[in-house]
């Protein structure tokens, strides 16, 4: 239960208001309430709500009223004291008490923690305090001062945040409140509207005069002396500062906590900006100062010049309280670095934020990394630069191939307007000869893209040249050892290229604009070739190690490995290293790639794993089958992509323990098709405990999917259920989306046995997405077919034929018999509910004879028991009942009676023979 009255009364039980329509009940509660939990006596419960007009017996209508109020909101809520009442509640239930917590809480809290502590209190409130309730009036003129001081609270730490804050209706409201006024003058004077700021402080100040023959407080004079004197070289900004939210924040707490703060970031980022708004929303009494260093030789000229210094910059800085911004340091690190030390120590209250593309490295700096922009402020910032009233996916390809970098995305808007944006995302691979227009004011180094990156290149030394350059080969960044191969063990040269922040962390990444420049000059080197090679070569031994550990206990670990890479791999491709990826991109269902890889591949074995492939994606030619000489792995998964679960071949001679265990696999699952369900049962016991024992994931959900299979078919649906939920947490663990699908479907079919179809609905369905998702055709025909199989027993027939019939002819050509064979089954069961006699007789022969094909018992049974309903609708009775005693007798010779919940159309057949 919970209870307002920051606002009209009012009380809610589970989300839904609580009725209380008498007046003097409500205003009892109210009074309790105002109490905040403590004994109100009788006496004073009576005054309160009677006041002068008092009832004929006070203490027994107070009795009544509490009696009403009890039955309200509950009799244990109201306590009875010998002088009074006394209401029972948590102080989170009451509004009123959570909205003083809340402010308190705030208080103690950093301004990001604090503003969004403080907007959360206010919106608790609903309208004025303990409305209509004049015998609350202490209470609310206090409830009031500390929702006007949490507003207060609220504006000076959005201030703080860097954020505007608009506070003149505020102001308007109470006129005479100093620290409000002090507040809406920082507020002006950080929107640029230092005059009204001014004019602000005045108004108060006549005010004053007027009202009480006072003046301004020592601290809100101090606010006008500060705006007064303020001089600042910052310049005004001509446009919002998109997506930097945060990092204002950051950068404001870290120069409260310190006094030296270090932006870094790589060319363009946005650093010189993003100081700016951090200091735009600072107040320092000998202001703010900004010190560009772009083209400075000597670091304390310049700021000397800015500061108008003349003499020794130590001593003049000795006794100032200023903010010192050091913007663009890289290119004098050493010297900037020895100049912020020294100005430090001399200066107690000297704060330093600097710029640079790698940290100053000096004590007590806290360097705060500038991150590029997420995606959603990119595009923003990009869309309002282009001026675009619509965001369309080549503007979300423009900004994460500019890598979210401001300076590069304000180049790119100035060309929307000539381009287009198709056209400007078709160019981007040109990008140094397409963003090159001119911005006029801005320096040199960010006039074109190349331009940005010759500024940065030009600071390195030729050792860190060379690395940079030689991990422009790699794609989607490298791992520590990938890059001490490549660029030849210049682990010291790394680091540094880390500092000055043109490679990303935690892999060892270029930003694409990055990559794309030091692949020219790696062209330039005459290296490209050369390193290309060694890329290829890397990455190819990379995975042929990978390869021997993919069917053991190392399988997780290698596959997140291989996961890592697989921008590397792409770039690398060759043949010989699509062999070595084949298991690895099977196991991640990624068929299409892997099609892609051997296409042009003319080897037998890769023949084999190109049609394998092919396939298993179903959505082509159906591909010509090699022969030759054929790895054996190869050769296996190409009948297994052919055969499904009716199983593969089997190895002729097993190289190792990984090809006996799944030979077992293979065979169980014939077993299983033709219906020798024990010696399926033994087999995939002998696979899953060999599979298990050798540390093959895959090879466990495999073997599992036999057992659950076997046990739905015994009818033990507990233990179905069992294997295919701990089969689903291994698949999606080990990130074996294909495998997940089955299982989904697998648990889907289980409820669907249980009745549970809106449970199978939901499960079959999430099956048929996560398959769509990996391209894999089988997963969802199977998943689908479940949703085909709950129609039919919910009466939804026509949702029902259009799931089979959108299913038919690609069993037919791809799905394998079984598949085909329970379509038809299923359709004819449809076009004997709708009394179609002869329409369900030609598909239950059809189905007939494509279950024969088989050899599984069930299927024939099925199709058997699907002509019996054909035949009874017709007439033909005593047929009808020789098919339906010749499909229990099947179904009874391999164990596998109709489980209860499938005798749905064995009884209607029935009845309607009974009945004729």
């Amino acid at each position: 239960m919970r209870f307002g009255v920051l606002g009209p009364l009012q009380v809610w039980a589970d989300g839904e208001p609580v009725r209380i329509a008498e007046t003097k009940v409500r205003a009892l509660l109210a009074d309790l309430l105002a109490h905040e939990g403590k004994l109100v006596t009788t006496d004073r419960l009576i005054e309160d709500l009677w006041g002068d007009q008092l009832p004929a017996n006070p203490k027994n209508t107070l009795q009544t009223r509490v009696w009403q109020l009890r039955k309200a909101i509950g009799a244990d809520r109201v306590l009875s004291h010998p002088s009074g009442y006394q209401l029972r509640f948590d102080p989170d239930e009451v509004d009123m008490l959570r909205f003083e917590a809340l402010v308190t809480q705030a208080r103690q809290e950093p301004p990001s923690a604090k503003a969004r502590l403080l907007a959360e209190a206010l919106r608790l409130w609903r309208g004025p305090a303990f409305e209509d309730a004049d015998f609350a009036r202490p209470v609310i003129e206090r409830l009031d001062d500390l929702r006007l001081a949490a507003l207060e609270d609220q504006a000076e730490a959005r201030l703080e945040l860097g954020e505007d804050v608009s506070l003149s209706e505020l102001v308007a409201r109470h006129p005479l409140r100093e620290r409000l006024r002090g507040l809406h003058m920082r507020a002006l004077k950080r929107a640029g509207r230092q005059t009204e700021a001014l004019e602000s402080y005045h108004q108060l100040r006549r005010f004053l005069a007027e009202e009480l023959g006072v003046d301004p407080s020592p601290e809100l004079n101090s606010v006008y002396q500060s705006i007064l004197a303020q001089k600042t070289n910052l310049p005004a900004p001509v446009s919002p500062l998109i997506g930097r939210a945060h990092a204002i924040a950051e950068t404001r707490e870290a120069l409260r906590d310190g006094r030296l703060v270090t932006l870094t970031g790589p060319g363009g980022v946005g650093k010189t900006r993003l100081a700016i708004e951090v200091a735009r929303g600072l107040s320092f009494p000998d202001s703010v100062w900004l010190a560009d260093l772009t083209s400075a030789t000597h670091a304390p000229d310049v700021v000397a010049q800015v500061l108008n210094v003349r003499g020794r910059l130590v001593d003049a800085l000795r006794t100032r309280r200023l903010l010192l911004i050091l913007d663009n340091c890289e290119h004098l690190i050493a010297e900037t670095a020895h100049l912020a030390q020294e100005l430090l120590h001399a200066a107690p209250d000297l704060h330093i934020l600097a710029t640079s593309q790698e940290p100053l490295a000096v004590d007590g700096e806290q360097v705060l990394p500038v991150e590029p922009l997420d995606e959603a402020s990119a595009v923003e910032l990009f869309r309002k630069r282009a001026r675009l009233s619509t965001v369309d996916p080549d503007v979300r390809a423009i900004c994460r191939r500019l890598d979210g970098i401001p300076l590069a995305l304000e180049l790119a808007a100035t060309r929307v307007r000539a381009l287009g944006v198709r056209e400007l995302a078709a160019r981007l691979d040109d990008r140094f000869a397409v963003l090159t227009g001119e911005r006029r004011g801005a320096p040199a180094r960010q006039q074109t893209l190349r331009a940005m990156i010759d500024w940065s290149w030009g600071l390195l030394t030729p050792d860190e040249q060379v690395v940079l350059r030689r991990l422009s080969v790699t794609a989607g960044g490298c791992t520590l050892d990938a890059a001490i191969e490549l660029t030849g063990d210049r682990v010291d040269v790394l680091a540094r290229l880390v500092d000055r922040s043109l490679v990303v962390m935690p892999r060892y990444r270029l930003l694409e604009s990055v990559a794309a420049y030091s692949q020219q000059r790696l062209a330039e080197a005459g290296e490209l070739d050369w390193m290309r090679q060694r890329h290829r070569a890397y990455y190819t031994e990379l995975a042929e190690e990978a390869s021997k550990h993919l069917r053991g206990h190392g399988q997780q670990e290698w596959l997140q490995k291989l996961d890592a890479e697989s921008a590397n791999f792409r770039r690398a491709l060759n043949p010989r290293l699509a062999h070595a990826l084949s298991w690895y991109w099977f196991l991640r269902g990624r068929f299409g790639e892997a099609q892609r890889a051997f296409a042009h591949d003319d080897s037998p074995t890769g023949r084999a794993w190109y049609a394998g492939f092919t396939l298993l994606i179903r959505d082509s030619a159906e591909p010509e089958i090699p022969d030759g000489d054929i790895d054996p792995r190869a050769r296996w998964f190409l009948s297994y992509a052919q055969r499904g679960f009716t199983g593969g071949m089997e190895f002729d001679e097993p190289q190792d323990s990984w090809d006996s265990a799944i030979a077992l696999y293979t065979k169980a699952t014939s077993a299983f098709a033709r219906g020798d369900f024990q010696t399926a049962q033994d087999l995939g016991k002998q696979s899953q405990a060999l599979l298990r024992e050798l540390g093959d994931g895959w090879g466990q959900v495999k073997a599992a999917q036999v057992l659950a299979l076997l046990a739905e078919v015994r009818g033990d649906y507990q233990e179905s259920a069992r294997l295919h939920e701990n089969t689903l947490r291994l698949a999606e663990e080990l990130g074996l989306w294909t495998e997940a699908s089955y299982e989904l479907s697998g648990l889907g079919r289980i409820a669907l046995l249980r009745g549970d179809y809106r449970t199978a609905d939901e499960l079959h369905t999430r099956a048929a997405r996560l398959a769509s998702e990996q391209s894999h055709q089988r997963g969802v025909q199977f998943a689908e077919v479940g949703l085909g199989l709950s129609a039919r027993r919910q009466g939804n027939l026509d949702d029902a034929e259009t799931h089979f019939r959108t299913w038919l002819e690609w069993c037919r050509r791809w799905g394998g018999d079984a598949g085909t064979a329970l379509i038809l089954a299923e359709l004819g069961f449809i076009a004997e509910q709708r009394g179609a006699a002869e329409t369900a007789l030609a598909l239950h022969e059809e189905g007939l004879a494509v279950a024969r094909a088989t050899r599984d018992p069930r299927a024939v049974a099925l199709a058997l028991e699907g002509l019996a309903g054909a035949h009874s609708l017709a007439g033909r009775t005593a047929q009808a009942a020789e098919l339906l005693a010749e499909a229990d007798q099947l179904r009874q010779s391999v164990g596998a009676p109709l489980p209860p919940s499938e005798r749905g159309d064995v009884d209607r057949i029935r009845e309607r023979i009974n009945q004729a």
